[in-house]
């Protein structure tokens, strides 16, 4: 199977959910090309943006892994190769 470049957006909006959503994640850690994240206080939020290079379905499965946790919101960007 092809394996795809994709970003994960990642917003947590409570902080006791990180502990789970980099649980996940670390599940899938031999797919993981970078990651980024950081509090935003203002708003009492968490952002994560984690880049992938996997098949089509890691990428599926991380997503709704996450997005079945209350409080987290996850969004997934392809990118089209030529």
């Amino acid at each position: 199977m092809e394996n795809k470049i994709a970003m994960i957006g990642i917003v947590i909006e409570e902080t006791n959910r990180a502990e789970k959503v980099n649980g996940i994640l670390h599940e899938y850690g031999e797919f993981i090309i970078g990651r980024m994240g950081m509090p935003y206080s203002k708003r009492n939020i968490s952002i994560i943006s984690v880049i992938f290079d996997a098949p089509n379905d890691i990428i599926s499965s991380v997503s709704g892994k996450l997005g079945m946790l209350p409080d987290v919101y996850t969004k997934v960007m392809y990118y089209k190769s030529k």
